[in-house]
């Protein structure tokens, strides 16, 4: 690329029958390196800031390529999170599940003997009442019997 500086140094070979105006061509350069200058100089700029944002660019896409490694992860962990939950909540389950059939079972045998011993109780009632309805017969025999020998007396 040529510099600003090459088209000030530049010197062309002068005719001597109809060239250009010294002084015209001299003048020309210097209003062409100026802008040949600052377009340089922006050129130079420009180059620089892509650079830099290119630097940028890259370093953001590994900010990037990070939250999405990390979301990964997130959303990875949150799933065992949620399995081990769910695995969790089963095993209470279950847990409670043999809790209450154990308690069922409990139940059902003081149940049952409950049922024995009312049955018990119901035996030794009906057998009870049975020897006091005999007494009292029997007393009531006696009776009968104390009252005939008093009539006969």
């Amino acid at each position: 690329m040529i510099t600003p500086l090459d088209i000030e140094n530049k010197k062309f070979s002068k005719q001597m029958m109809n060239g250009y105006s010294v002084e015209e061509v001299d003048d020309f350069l210097d209003e062409l390196t100026v802008d040949y200058e600052k377009t340089y100089k922006q050129s130079s700029e420009l180059k620089t800031r892509v650079d830099e944002l290119e630097k940028s660019l890259l370093h953001y896409k590994t900010i990037e390529d990070t939250l999405q490694n990390t979301l990964v992860m997130a959303q990875t962990t949150a799933e065992e999170v949620k399995e081990v939950a769910r695995q969790q909540a089963e095993q209470i389950v279950k847990e409670a599940e043999g809790n209450a059939r154990k308690s069922v079972d409990e139940l059902g045998q003081q149940i049952l003997l409950k049922k024995k011993e009312l049955e018990d109780l119901q035996k030794q009632f009906d057998v009870y009442k049975a020897k006091m309805e005999s007494l009292l017969i029997s007393q009531l025999e006696l009776l009968k019997e104390i009252n005939k020998n008093q009539e006969n007396m």
